[in-house]
């Protein structure tokens, strides 16, 4: 049975591991570069980015999580998860893991009372709308050639700011797609990871 592995550090990661045990998929707490072993998909969860790298940091994981990514893992990050994986992240003191190719601002959507939630179109998905939750969210400020944006919405400077992008293995969605009812952003990177067909240590 596929493997989905969460990084356990800090943040929601027991609401991803709710949301995919509805999807009868196998969950692993990660908190060590042992737990990444025969994993077949990884999420980087929401949570505070800074706190994040710190304790990956301490945790000797910033190597062998970028091994996982280069690997051919599948790996989703979520507002905080994005931050992490992006190629920059603007105003953060520890480096990304570089792992799409995309530059993202840190909490330019607002502070926690500027929280807010909006629905939007996504093009895998098609009707009805996403009902999508940001909570100190990142804006992405730009995407390489590489990345397909999935889905936007109308950001700071009343411009269209993508919010789920997608690159080869790699998604990042800015907003917490495991704090609502709706399966699809989780069904969909289970199709990801199944289309991938490799994983860690096998």
């Amino acid at each position: 049975m596929t493997t989905i592995g969460t990084l356990a550090l800090q943040g929601d990661f027991a609401e991803h591991e709710a949301m995919l045990r509805r999807l009868n998929v196998n969950t692993r707490q990660v908190r060590s570069a042992n737990d990444l072993s025969g994993i077949d998909g990884l999420i980087v969860p929401g949570g505070e980015s800074t706190t994040f790298c710190n304790l990956m940091e301490n945790f000797g994981l910033y190597e062998p999580l970028a091994a996982v990514v280069q690997s051919g893992v599948p790996t989703w990050g979520t507002c905080a998860g994005m931050i992490v994986l992006a190629r920059h992240a603007t105003d953060l003191e520890f480096p990304t893991l570089d792992a799409i190719d995309i530059e993202v601002s840190r909490n330019a959507y607002g502070r926690q009372v500027q929280s807010f939630e909006a629905d939007f179109s996504v093009t895998a998905f098609g009707e009805p709308p996403f009902h999508g939750i940001f909570i100190r969210a990142p804006v992405v400020q730009s995407v390489g050639p590489g990345v397909d944006v999935l889905a936007t919405v109308t950001g700071v400077s009343q411009r269209q700011s993508p919010v789920a992008v997608r690159q080869g293995t790699v998604m990042a969605t800015s907003f917490h797609p495991e704090l609502t009812s709706d399966e699809r952003f989780h069904a969909y990177f289970l199709e990801i990871v199944r289309g991938a067909g490799s994983s860690v240590g096998k």
